[in-house]
């Protein structure tokens, strides 16, 4: 279960590194958008600092993720990111659809792994 799960970490976090990556350096020119997924991405962009801030904490939980440092912490950071990706992909644009449910798969895999980190969030009670 351990290489298992080493496996899935440094995958996900080479695919959090190749993204922010991407972005920074521009290895790849993005493809031409039209729709909904057009509008979503320009109104993100009109914000003037949100990429850049998504790129900047994919990067440092990417680190994180293949250095096998602090992985409860950027599995919690990276969730909602998860999430909006698979939600982006389901809904808007479907041709990332199977990278998203490799994320959302691996993220519950983890999720399941580092499981004794993450139950004291679920307690029913206050101390």
């Amino acid at each position: 279960m351990k290489i298992a799960m080493i496996i899935v970490r440094t995958l996900t976090g080479l695919l959090f590194l190749f993204a922010s990556l991407t972005y920074f350096l521009n290895l790849i020119t993005p493809p031409e958008m039209s729709g909904p997924i057009k509008t979503f991405n320009e109104g993100l962009a009109a914000s003037g600092y949100f990429f850049t801030l998504l790129k900047v904490t994919e990067l440092v939980c990417a680190i994180l993720l293949l250095a096998g440092r602090f992985v409860p912490f950027a599995l919690v950071v990276l969730s909602p990111i998860v999430v909006n990706i698979f939600m982006v992909h389901l809904l808007l644009d479907r041709s990332g659809l199977p990278v998203a449910v490799f994320l959302v798969a691996a993220f519950v895999f983890l999720g399941l792994y580092y499981w004794k980190n993450f139950e004291p969030l679920f307690a029913d009670r206050m101390d």
